[in-house]
Order: C-alpha cells, then sequence, then structure tokens
C-alpha cells in the first residue's frame, strides 16, 4: 500500500512522533472511487455504494423472533450495549449487532476454519483449504454441538445464529461490505446463512494459534542437519526458575496428582535423557532434554543416551518437516499467526496494595495484527437479571461467537494468558500400502473424501487419511510425501521404505465443552463458580486469572492436558508405531495447579512456567517462555507496593507501557566497554551511554541497540542455522551438510533461507535472551565466532563479535534511517501497518489502500511488558501486539479502563474503523461505562429491536 496512507480519526496529531497525520477521509473515499471508476466489467462504485453497509444505530427495526423489545445503546466510538429481557433475546441481539459491524470478517473466519476459503478466493488458496479439510476443525465443531454441548448452550447458538440471518436477509453482498463488491468483480460469492457450527468452528481457529510447541517441536528435528545434541541444547536452556518465578508459588493441586502419577503414566524426561526422578523435572529439565535427552524418537529408544540419539533419531527430517513448516507459513494469518511468538499479560492485585481496597485486574493478549482487531467490545446486559435472563456481563467477544471471552460481570473479573502447554505431538507413521504400521501390526487408515469448490474454476476432490494419532499431514505438501526418505534410523526402528509420514495429535481435534464454559464463566458469581466453569474450558489451555467484589483473587490453569508416557515429553516428533508413546489419559482437572488469594497479594502470568516443577509430578511442556515480561511486571509491583505503597488504576495503565528491555540491560555494559575504530561507530556507541534501558517510540539509542542486537543473533546463530529455520532472501555459502572436516571454499554451498521473514530464526525473544546470558560467561565459546565477510573483519570471540555486529548496525542503519544519528528514532524502524486479512493483503493495489491503515511509529519492544513484537530474523517492523487492553477496578466497575487495537466496526470508511487506534499507539485508555446509569449518560446511538 502507499506508505503515507492512513486513517483519519478526528484526532489531533499524534504525541512522540508515533504516527503520521492522516488524510482526510472524505479525500481519500473520493481518490479510491476515482481509481475505481475504470474497473473491469465497466463496473464502478459511488459514494452510496460505500455507504450502503453501514449498520442503522438509531431508530427501530423489526427483528422477527424476539419474544420481547431489545436496546441497543452505543458510545462515541460505536461500542455498543445491548439491554433485553430473556437470554435468547440477548443473544439473538448480539448476532445481529456484530453481523451489522463485522460480518465480512465473521464469513471469512467460517471460511477459514472449515477449509473453504477458495470459495471466496478462488483457486490461490486451494492449498490452505486442503490443509484445513485436512485438519477437520469444522467436522469437529459439529461433533461438539451433536454431543457434548448442554441444551442451554446450543440454545444460545441457535438464538446467535438467528439474530445474524435476520441481518443478512434481504440483502445482497454490496449492502453487507465494501469488500463483497470488491469480489463481485471476480466472482459471483453470495454470503451464506449462519449456523451454530459456524460459531464453535471459529473456537477451533484461535486454539491453533494458541496451540504450544508444536513450532519447537518441529525446529528442533530440523536443527539435526546442521548442529549436534549439545549445540542444540545450547539454543534450549532451562527455564530460570530462580530468577523468573512461576505464576504458582503458594497454590495448590488436589492430591489425586500424587495417585495418578502413581500409575505410571506421565513422569517426565530428566536431565541428560534421564528419567525424571518421581516423574519431577519438567520444564525445568525438559527444556534441555528436549533437545538432547529425550532424542531417539525416531529411532524407538527414549530416556538414557539421549545426547547419543538425538540427533541420529531425527536427522534427515528436514525434508518433510521443513514442508510442514512452508505449509504453516502459507496458511492466513488470521489462523496461523506468527506462533512462535504469541504471549500476553495479566496481572491481578489484592485490595491490600490497592487505593480503592478493590483488587485490580489487567489483561493485554499478544495477537498478530488485524484490520478489524480479533476483538470486538461489547456488553450484554439482562433488564433483570433472573432465571429467564441470567446475564449481566461486558468485555472483549469474537465476532462470530455469542457470549464475552475476556472481561467482567457484576460480581467477578478475569482475564486470560497462552498457558503454552503442550497439547500437541507430531508423530512418524511407517506408512505401508493401505495403512500404517502400530504394536508390530498394520491398522488401515480412516479416511473420508473432501470436495473443495473453487470460484471461478473447477472443484477438487482430496482424501484425507488418519491414523491412530491424528490426520496424516504429510499428504498435504509435496516434500512431506517424502516423508523419512533420509531418517536415520536404528535396528528397533521399522524399515523406512519409501520414508515416514507425519501424523498429528492435537486436543482441539476431540469434541470438547468450551463453548459450554463461556456461558457459564460470563454468568459466574464467585471462586467456586468460576472454577467449575474453567474445568469445562478445554481447548485452547489459558492461564485464568480471577478476581471479585470480595476482594478476593485467583488463578486457574484449565485445559485437556495430555498425561504422557515417562519416556516422552513432548519435546520432538515421536515414533507413531510404538505404543508408549500414545496418549493414554489427560490430566485431571483437580489435578491441576491453581493460586487463590496468596499471601504476597498479587498473581502475574505473563506466559512463564506456570509451576516450579519440583513442587509438581506432571510434565506441562517443555517450551514455557522464559520470564521476561513476568518478572518485569513482578518487579514494577514489588516496588509500587513496597514501604506500603498502593497501586491505582493508572499504575496499572503505566506498566502496561513499559517499554524497558532486559537484554540491553544485560549487553549494554559491556557493549560500552569495546573500542571501536571506526569514529562513525563510536558516534553510534556513545547513543548508549547514559540510556535507560527503555525502548520509546523517539530513542535513538533504542534504534542503535536493537540493532546490534539483531545483528548479534545474526552473526553468532542465525548464519549457523539450516536453512529451513532462515528466513527466505537470505542466502549464505556454507558447508554441505555431512561432510567430516571444513570444506574448501570451492566445495560449499548456496543456501537461501525458506521460513516466512516474521516466523523464521532467531527471533530474538526471550529464549534468545537467556541463550546469550549463559554464554556471556563464556567469552570464546565457538558460537561467538563468524568469518570475514568483505571490509567486515571476522570475530573469534565474544567481544570481537560484539565489535562486529556494532559495525554492522550502524551501516545497517545509515541505510535505513540516514546518516545523520540525530535524525534516528526507534519508531522509524519500528512501525505498525493495520491490513485487511483478506483483500488488503493480495487485492488489488487500489483495494488494498482503500482498506489498509498505517503506519503507526511505536515504542516497545520484544518480550517487554508493551510487547509490541518485533522478529529479529526478519526486521524491525511489528508482527504482533497488544490486542487489546484493559484493567478492571472492581471497587467501582464505571471506573475500569479499556481500549481496542482499531475500532468496533469492519466497514473501512466508518467513523469506528480504527478511531481507537490512535490512543492506543500512545498508550491511553477509554472509559469503561458498566452500570445502567453510566451507560445512558455514555449513550450517543440508540437503536432499539422489536419483535
Amino acid at each position: 500500500m502507499p506508505p503515507n496512507t492512513t486513517a483519519s480519526t478526528g484526532q489531533q496529531p499524534g504525541k512522540s512522533g508515533r504516527r503520521k497525520g492522516r488524510k482526510a477521509r472524505l479525500i481519500v473515499l473520493v481518490l479510491v472511487l476515482a481509481l475505481v471508476g475504470g474497473v473491469a466489467y465497466g463496473s464502478y462504485w459511488s459514494i452510496s455504494t460505500v455507504r450502503a453497509s453501514f449498520p442503522q444505530t438509531k431508530g427501530t427495526l423489526t427483528l422477527k423472533g424476539l419474544s420481547g423489545p431489545v436496546e441497543v445503546k452505543r458510545d462515541n466510538y460505536g461500542i455498543p450495549q445491548i439491554y433485553a429481557s430473556s437470554d435468547a433475546d440477548l443473544f439473538m441481539a448480539q448476532g445481529y449487532v456484530q453481523a451489522q459491524d463485522r460480518f465480512y470478517e465473521m464469513d471469512v473466519r467460517r471460511h477459514m476454519a472449515s477449509g473453504r476459503l477458495s470459495e471466496m478466493f478462488g483457486k490461490s488458496q486451494v492449498d490452505n483449504d486442503e490443509f484445513l479439510r485436512t485438519l477437520g476443525w469444522d467436522r469437529v465443531a459439529k461433533q461438539e454441538y451433536d454431543t457434548k454441548l448442554s441444551a442451554t448452550t446450543k440454545k444460545y447458538l441457535q438464538a446467535y445464529a438467528e439474530g445474524v440471518n435476520s441481518y443478512l436477509q434481504g440483502k445482497d453482498g454490496e449492502d453487507i461490505s465494501l469488500e463483497y463488491a470488491a469480489l463481485g468483480f471476480t466472482n459471483d460469492y453470495k454470503p451464506q446463512t449462519w449456523t451454530p457450527v459456524d460459531s464453535i468452528s471459529w473456537l477451533k481457529a484461535m486454539a491453533w494459534d494458541l496451540r504450544g510447541n508444536m513450532q519447537d517441536e518441529i525446529d528442533r528435528a530440523l536443527l539435526t542437519s546442521r548442529l549436534g545434541p549439545k549445540q542444540i541444547a545450547d539454543l534450549y536452556p532451562q527455564y530460570p526458575y530462580s530468577r523468573n518465578k512461576a505464576i504458582v508459588q503458594e497454590g495448590q493441586y488436589s492430591e489425586l496428582a500424587g495417585a495418578f502419577q502413581q500409575g505410571g503414566t506421565s513422569g517426565s524426561s530428566g536431565t541428560n535423557g534421564t528419567s525424571g526422578t518421581n516423574g519431577t523435572g519438567g520444564a525445568s529439565t525438559g527444556t534441555a532434554s528436549g533437545a538432547s535427552g529425550t532424542g531417539g524418537t525416531a529411532s524407538g529408544t527414549s530416556g538414557t543416551g539421549g545426547t547419543a540419539s538425538g540427533a541420529s533419531g531425527t536427522a534427515g527430517l528436514d525434508s518433510q518437516l521443513g514442508g510442514l513448516t512452508r505449509v504453516l507459513d502459507d496458511l492466513p494469518p488470521a489462523v496461523g499467526v506468527n506462533g512462535d511468538g504469541i504471549g500476553s499479560n495479566s496481572w491481578v492485585v489484592g485490595g491490600k496494595h490497592t487505593i480503592s481496597g478493590k483488587p485490580l485486574l489487567a489483561n493485554d493478549p499478544h495477537l498478530s495484527p488485524s484490520l478489524p482487531s480479533v476483538w470486538y467490545q461489547m456488553g450484554l446486559h439482562c433488564r433483570s437479571v433472573s432465571s429467564t435472563c441470567q446475564y449481566d456481563v461486558s468485555g472483549y467477544t469474537f465476532a462470530g461467537m455469542p457470549g464475552v471471552i475476556i472481561g467482567h460481570n457484576q460480581d467477578i473479573a478475569w482475564g486470560m494468558t497462552n498457558s503454552g502447554v503442550d497439547v500437541t505431538d507430531l508423530y512418524l507413521e511407517k506408512i505401508t500400502g493401505n495403512g500404517y504400521l502400530y504394536d508390530g501390526k498394520v491398522k488401515p487408515f480412516e479416511t473420508r473424501e473432501e470436495t473443495i469448490k473453487v470460484a471461478g474454476g473447477e472443484s477438487k476432490k482430496i482424501v484425507v487419511r488418519e491414523t491412530n494419532n491424528g490426520p496424516l499431514l504429510s499428504d498435504r505438501d509435496e516434500e512431506l510425501v517424502k516423508v523419512g526418505r533420509k531418517a536415520t534410523v536404528d535396528t528397533a526402528a521399522p524399515d523406512r521404505g519409501d520414508g515416514y509420514g507425519v501424523a498429528l495429535r492435537w486436543t482441539a481435534l476431540q469434541p470438547g465443552t468450551t463453548m459450554d464454559a463461556v456461558f457459564a464463566m460470563d454468568k459466574a458469581k464467585n471462586w467456586t463458580d468460576f472454577r467449575k466453569a474453567a474445568a469445562q474450558f478445554e481447548v485452547p489451555s489459558q492461564n485464568l486469572i480471577y478476581a471479585d467484589g470480595e476482594n478476593n483473587i485467583g488463578y486457574t490453569l484449565p485445559g485437556k492436558i495430555p498425561a504422557r508416557a515417562k519416556s516422552d515429553n513432548g519435546s520432538i516428533p515421536a515414533p507413531g508405531w510404538d505404543p508408549e508413546y500414545r496418549w493414554t489419559r489427560y490430566i485431571p482437572q483437580d489435578a491441576l495447579p491453581y493460586e487463590y488469594n496468596p499471601d504476597r497479594g498479587y498473581i502475574v502470568t505473563a506466559n512463564q512456567a506456570v509451576i516450579d516443577p519440583d513442587k509438581y509430578p506432571y510434565t506441562l511442556t517443555a517450551d514455557w517462555g522464559y520470564g521476561a515480561r513476568s518478572q518485569r511486571i513482578t518487579d514494577l509491583i514489588q516496588s509500587k507496593i513496597k514501604d506500603g505503597g498502593k497501586i491505582s488504576t493508572d499504575d496499572m495503565r503505566q506498566m502496561q507501557l513499559d517499554n524497558s528491555s532486559e537484554i540491553a540491560r544485560l549487553l549494554v555494559p559491556t557493549l560500552l566497554k569495546i573500542d571501536p575504530e571506526n569514529k562513525d561507530v563510536r558516534e553510534a556507541q556513545k547513543l548508549l551511554e547514559g540510556w535507560d534501558y527503555t525502548q520509546d517510540a523517539d530513542s535513538a539509542a533504542a534504534a542503535y541497540f536493537n540493532a546490534v542486537w539483531r545483528n548479534v543473533l545474526k552473526l553468532a546463530f542465525g548464519n549457523k542455522l539450516p536453512k529451513e529455520l532462515r528466513p527466505k532472501g537470505q542466502c549464505l555459502w556454507v558447508e554441505p551438510v555431512n561432510t567430516t572436516g571444513p570444506a574448501d571454499e570451492a566445495e560449499k554451498v548456496r543456501e537461501c533461507g525458506q521460513r516466512d521473514p516474521d516466523r523464521a530464526q532467531p527471533d530474538g525473544g526471550d529464549r534468545w535472551f537467556e541463550v546469550v546470558r549463559k554464554l556471556m560467561d563464556q567469552p570464546d565459546s565457538e558460537w561467538w565466532s563468524t568469518p570475514k565477510v568483505g571490509t567486515r573483519p571476522a570475530a573469534h570471540n565474544r567481544d570481537q563479535l560484539f565489535k562486529r555486529a556494532m559495525i554492522d548496525a550502524r551501516w545497517e542503519l545509515t541505510a535505513k534511517l540516514g546518516k545523520d544519528i540525530d535524525s534516528w528514532s526507534w519508531g522509524r524502524l519500528h512501525r505498525l501497518f493495520l491490513k485487511n486479512q483478506t483483500l488488503g493483503t493480495a487485492g488489488p493495489e487500489f483495494i488494498q489502500y482503500a482498506l489498509n491503515r498505517g503506519p503507526w511509529e511505536l515504542g516497545g519492544g520484544e518480550a517487554t511488558v508493551n510487547a509490541t513484537g518485533w522478529n529479529a530474523a526478519g526486521g524491525y517492523g511489528v508482527v504482533w501486539v497488544p490486542s487489546m487492553r484493559m484493567v478492571v477496578n472492581l471497587g467501582d466497575l464505571d471506573k475500569s479502563k479499556w481500549i481496542n487495537l482499531t475500532g468496533a466496526s469492519g466497514h473501512a470508511y466508518s467513523a469506528h474503523y480504527v478511531d481507537q487506534t490512535d490512543k492506543w499507539a500512545d498508550g491511553e485508555l477509554l472509559p469503561w461505562a458498566f452500570s445502567d446509569q453510566a451507560v445512558e449518560k455514555s449513550t450517543s446511538d440508540k437503536l432499539v429491536l422489536k419483535p
């Protein structure tokens, strides 16, 4: 899109250079209409076409099926608060209102989740549809609806669908959204009616985004093509429990856990591949042993001797697993959203530490930026809470799903962060004819035929094959078809023949009850209700924090989490033919960790380890986040409450905006001791003198440090990784695999990276903080060596490599920002573009111009509390963000605050398309009215829906 394309919001120019000025919306609209005037088929758009889809927000509408009148009150930001007298009316109105603002987004989501994107966008999406049909989310969603969900939940889903369909009735595509008018130029797609299963299937898409360590599992196997077990272990260090505290420190789990553990179903791998004592060890040992200790999964060995068998067990899987990574890269962003870097912050502070004397609860989930935002703010209010109308709740919803996902009701508040527990495993499968090998016998595949309809083309039929572990993903990629052809195996493994297949086992591919949990949480009145509701929240597994008006705070970990065999910690692909690696049970809900009213008076969750493995008998994952954000939040809270200090709502907001860089705090003292000969490099180095390590948008020091950090990672690690992990476009001359000794220059081969830049390694997250922290005390480690390139000097130790990185960073920023360092700023490098996730990324240029917005120049960074993440292997652009921010004040709910990344509307020229983004970028929060009086006072538009 043109670089100066931005939104007009009517706000004053931005602060601290965070964003560029906007063109008036009318000017942009006139330009768009002028461009569109000459589009193929002689079609043209008028202003009336653009405005046709804007929702009616005032007056009266008839909604067939309602039992009584419903009021929809919208504030100045278009955020709706719905008032009804029955549950069914409430959720029917929710469906209608969300469809008014977001139906195109809802429609695309359901086509993603059901593998039907080709019906909307043609043959370019066939490969994606094949993969998504293989996963079969919509089939599982239907099974949930038919067999798992309560009758009440089904009633609510049906009411919601009726509301959506009432909105659609009698409307053509161009009456619904500008995007449908654009699609009309290329195909005759017509929106179809909404079903309850459409709502459930989106939960599967979100679960996919939050699925845990599958990418780490792939990466560890791919690394074996170039790195040895010790080197891989260096790149997956142990979690620093002594420095970055786990979530649960004073909590509990049921005694059932101990009894269940004695059944021998879930011990964890110990250090260097030995069996964990009494089932402990968990992440602290599993992370290191995942690379080296549990190896041999392909060769059928387990537990012992991992450092020897780890490499041989997975060597040669680069072909099939690299193919799987490319499939994941190609998935639409709203499904495969930067899974490596996704995180979130949430914390709750009890009343003894707050100004109001009641709890404060903060949450900001980190997701890939999208336009519109994945979240939709809304209030759902029964005029009188009773057995026939049970809800009085407000918060963040998903357009396309009834209920509220994160927020508060009249009694409690809750937030979520991704737990990161391991709920996926990849299995190597020995394929034989029409079946696969399991426990010495050939079992037949379960198969089904799928027909993919293609807009403007012929339909395509595919056959999906499943093993007892799950769908065979290797059928969906030409590289994966060659599965295991080069795999090194020992005599315990079956003959590879034409190779091994790759199957996926994942908890979300089994019917569950998460939709029941949403409604139960929305009406929970206390901790007991909340825990009971959370137990139904099976997929995706989330860290749930809690607070109530009675001054209680808590945390609970729900989810369907496998209890693996003691020989398997789920860190690398497992042998599907060996029954020992089958999932046989799940950890009982009563045995999952929780914490209630801890003595310290606060609870922090930010994707760190859930519990110290010495205190818990199960392995939850081998791949926690490493706790940089969580510990910084903890430090900020402790600094506020020391000597009896009290925390306010605005203090919580300020903590959400903390830009401090932990890795800068570690590296800058060493960088300042280096003596670069070049005066321009010395000039840049001086930016770091006296820098307070905060990454504000206008900071030149932050720009230079992050460039140095990026080049340290590239020189020390990135250039030594296999091509499957490096970013596309990065080509290197490397020694051929499987050579003995250094290769002559003439023998080296040119290899180019294969991974999407936003998902390549090293990404610069807090795992890499820990990698570098451990190597700082090893200045002569081989990792610090890098060859001479052109006039850039070679390095043979840490300080030489740091000097080289400082040189490279200086000239990189000179090229990007200019030679004058006074003009440098972090925000000029670290920019956010908001793109419509379909036509805004692949549509004609004028359509992208109409739908997309940005850039915004942001502060924050990777693994900071203000987590505007960027991928160091791919560049400095913002690739994930705090998708919303909220602070709930349990002392006075009307003093709570919230903000969304974009706005309530999905209509490109609505006043509410991106009207919250400027404030979001500046770290502001909006008032969050909840009581009847506060909502009425804030109402600017009122719509009455009548039967």
